[in-house]
Order: structure tokens, then C-alpha cells, then sequence
């Protein structure tokens, strides 16, 4: 990959020329939100780029849908299909490049030039996509494995189905929020003392309050409904991947999830980062899945063995008094099922997934503690404290916390990324 003419892009930055990550911005002189994609410590206003008189010429893909670019989420550009997005990051990348072959274009058209590059700075990012639909899997084996064995013992960790198929249940949409957002600490039904009869719940503010550090996968086109998507096609059907922060009420959820599972813990917010990392820059960062030993069926059976991603995550806690401290460090390759897979048994029975609708992968965690994706395994269960700097403590988060999710993979030069995915616990409201 070669090298881009755009300044102040350090080795170490996400949105290398390698990247090209799409997103929804608006800036002092457009308030109206449209797209961009990141260079380094910049924005290239996608928006004024295509009133280039020669637009249609640089991106024939886009004839007809020449104002794509100009729309409030990238639904339209998604719905557009896999080859169109890897033609338009083609040419991004060639028009970015320090050895471009357009350099009247861009990089030696001072006009265009100081209209469309923009500090990222003096741009302010919104939801990438309208979610229409949003699921969330439970694919992190070793975080399955951890919570199970809390609640059931290493014996019974894992439930019989769990090596058959991916496990999921539907989130709630309209609570996915760009990262940066404040995230209110919810109000729920909490039941203090398990063991005392008659069951006798309280309702309040949750007392454990969790992040989960998931990966979340954004579905570019469409199926038919009763028309299911054969693992093989599913890549096809994927548009990008987003940081996903899937915050969790821990008492709340343990008190209202049998017998239907998560609800009021789950559904109060999910944070995703703002930049969508199409599937075409992840594909060098392929490899092994965690090795399932039983036999699936054969519709989950994929043709090759590299089905996910060795993205490096991490995950920082800042206090109120503005310490920060890494409470987590793993990888995105310790998932137990793919998303082509999530995707084929999602629509095995004829569901029609939808432009713009989110996957979560569920927690990803490795297999030490240290590699744990969320509080809830850290504190072993709330019984013990994780260390933070300056002597500080936690098991579950106060108010004011923030919590940043980082993931990245690649060469210093070369990295592709998601850049922040981060929100500040406030306040629960008075009931």
C-alpha cells in the first residue's frame, strides 16, 4: 500500500490510506449531516467531492446515484452493493495516494482541495446508518464459557445448543447511539437478595451497571422475505464493521431474563463507533475461528477456514477525576462462530434482514482474565476489585465513568481501524 499525500497522517493512525472508513458528518458550513470517509487527522468531505465536475468519471459505479453522498446516513450507498463500495474505496485510495495518478483532482486543486480535506477536528460525527433492526449474537466463546461457569459451574458453562448454532436474541434499535454520547444509567426492577422468600424485587437505578466489548457487522443488501442467505453469499450481503459497546444491567437482567431472555438491561443504549469499516479493508486480517469440534449443520459450513478477524481491541476506563487505566486487551479472532455464519442462520427460517440493519458478535473475551470483554468477568462476578490507577476501584461503573473501546489491526503505516467507540455514565433519573 502505498504511502498518501494528505499531511499529519501518523504510522500509527487508524485511517491509513489502507482504511478508508465511511461516516456521516456535518461541518460549520454544511450543518446538514452527509458523508465522509477518514485520512490520518483529516476528513474528506465526500459531499463536495461530488460536485467535481469530472465525478461521474472517477466513479462510474455511482452514474444515477450521483448524490449518494449528499444523504443523512450511508443506507443509500450501502443498498449499492459490495463491488460498488469496493470501486469508490479504489478510487478514494488512488486520489489519496502520494503517488496518484489524478493529481489535478485533489491534491493539486487548492480549491477542491481546501473545501473537501477538512481536520477531522472541525467536523462532527453522527450515526453512520439508520438501523432498521438489531441482533445480537453470543459468539465469544470464552466469554460464554466464563459467564456460564459463574452461574452453572464448568460442567454446565455452556448450554447443548451453544457448538450447534449461533445463539442471538433481538436487541432494541432505537437506542443505538454514535459513540460520545452520554449513556443514562437505567431504572429497573432489581432483586437484592436472591435467596430470601418470598421473591421481593426493588426498583431503582441498576447497581451493576457493565460494558461489553463486542464487534458489530452492517448489512449492506438486502434479502427477500422466505429467501434465506446461504453462508457462501453472505459476505456479499455484509456492507461494513463497527466497534460495538452493548451496555448491560447486570441486576436487572438476572432478576427479568428468564424465561425470555434479556429486556429492560439491554435495551436503554448500545454505543457504536462512528466509522464504518468496509469488509474489503478487513480482508488481509482473516484467520481461524476458536475450533468447534462438533459437527454442524450443513448450511453453517463455510468453504475456507480464515471466517474471522484478527482485529487487536482494548478497552480503557476514565474515572471522574480523569485517570485512565487499560482494564482489557484481546482479540477479535476469539469468536466461536462467523458473521456470514449469524448471518445464513439468521434468515434460515425466511427473515429478511434489511440495509442498515446491525449484527453484534456478543462479547468477545480471550482466555485469560485480562483479556475478559467486560466487568461482569473481570470482578469474577462482583467479588473482586479491579486495580485502576491511583488506587482506585471498581466491579461495576459509576457514574461518570467513561469507558473507550480501540480496535485495530495492521502494520504501523498500514493500520486499519475503528478510532473511538466511547460514552460517559450519567445520572439515573429520579423515579
Amino acid at each position: 500500500m502505498a504511502s498518501t499525500w494528505v499531511p499529519d497522517v501518523s504510522p500509527e493512525s487508524p485511517f491509513s490510506l489502507a482504511n478508508i472508513p465511511f461516516g456521516i458528518i456535518s461541518t460549520t458550513d454544511d450543518p446538514a449531516p452527509h458523508a465522509a470517509v477518514a485520512i490520518g487527522t483529516h476528513v474528506l468531505d465526500l459531499k463536495v467531492l461530488s460536485t467535481y465536475e469530472r465525478f461521474t468519471q472517477l466513479f462510474p459505479a455511482l452514474v444515477g446515484n450521483e448524490n449518494v453522498f449528499s444523504e443523512p446516513t450511508l443506507n443509500a450507498f450501502a443498498a449499492l452493493g459490495r463491488g460498488v463500495h469496493r470501486e469508490v474505496r479504489s478510487t478514494i485510495q488512488r486520489l489519496l495516494s502520494a503517488e496518484t495518478t489524478d493529481p489535478d483532482i485533489l491534491r493539486d486543486n487548492d480549491d477542491l482541495r481546501q473545501k473537501a480535506l477538512l481536520p477531522r477536528t472541525k467536523a462532527k460525527p453522527h450515526l453512520p446508518m439508520k438501523i432498521g433492526d438489531y441482533t445480537d449474537f453470543y459468539a465469544g466463546y470464552h466469554h460464554a464459557y466464563a459467564v456460564g461457569t459463574m452461574f452453572r459451574g464448568p460442567q454446565n458453562a455452556l448450554q447443548p445448543n451453544y457448538m450447534h448454532l449461533p445463539v442471538g436474541y433481538h436487541g432494541r434499535a432505537s437506542s443505538i447511539v454514535v459513540s460520545g454520547t452520554s449513556i443514562r444509567r437505567p431504572n429497573g426492577q432489581i432483586l437484592l437478595d436472591p435467596t430470601a422468600e418470598p421473591k421481593q424485587p426493588i426498583t431503582g437505578p441498576s447497581r451493576r451497571l457493565d460494558m461489553e466489548l463486542e464487534l458489530g457487522c452492517i448489512i449492506a443488501t438486502p434479502n427477500r422475505m422466505g429467501s434465506p442467505i446461504k453462508v457462501a453469499e453472505a459476505e456479499d450481503h455484509i456492507f461494513g464493521y463497527v466497534l460495538l459497546n452493548d451496555w448491560s444491567a447486570r441486576d436487572i437482567q438476572s432478576w427479568e431474563y428468564v424465561p425470555l431472555g434479556p429486556f429492560n438491561s439491554k435495551n436503554f443504549a448500545s454505543t457504536i463507533s462512528p466509522w464504518v469499516v468496509l469488509a474489503d479493508a478487513l480482508e488481509p486480517f482473516r484467520t481461524k475461528p476458536i475450533e468447534n469440534q462438533t459437527t454442524i449443520q450443513d448450511y453453517l459450513k463455510e468453504g475456507r477456514e480464515d471466517t474471522v478477524f484478527a482485529i487487536d481491541l482494548e478497552v480503557d476506563i476514565r474515572t471522574p477525576e480523569g485517570d485512565i487505566t487499560t482494564i482489557s486487551q484481546t482479540n477479535s479472532k476469539h469468536l466461536m462462530w462467523s458473521f456470514p455464519q449469524m448471518i445464513a442462520h439468521h434468515s434460515l427460517g425466511g427473515c429478511p434482514l434489511n440495509t442498515g440493519d446491525l449484527l453484534g458478535s456478543g462479547t468477545i473475551s480471550g482466555p485469560s482474565l485480562r483479556e475478559s470483554g467486560s466487568l461482569l468477568e473481570l470482578s469474577k462476578g462482583g467479588k473482586e476489585n479491579i486495580m485502576l490507577y491511583g488506587m482506585d476501584v471498581r466491579r461495576f461503573l459509576k457514574d461518570g465513568d467513561i469507558i473507550i473501546i480501540r480496535g485495530s489491526c495492521g502494520q504501523p503505516g498500514q493500520k486499519v481501524g475503528f478510532g473511538d467507540c466511547w460514552g460517559r455514565i450519567e445520572t439515573a433519573l429520579p423515579l
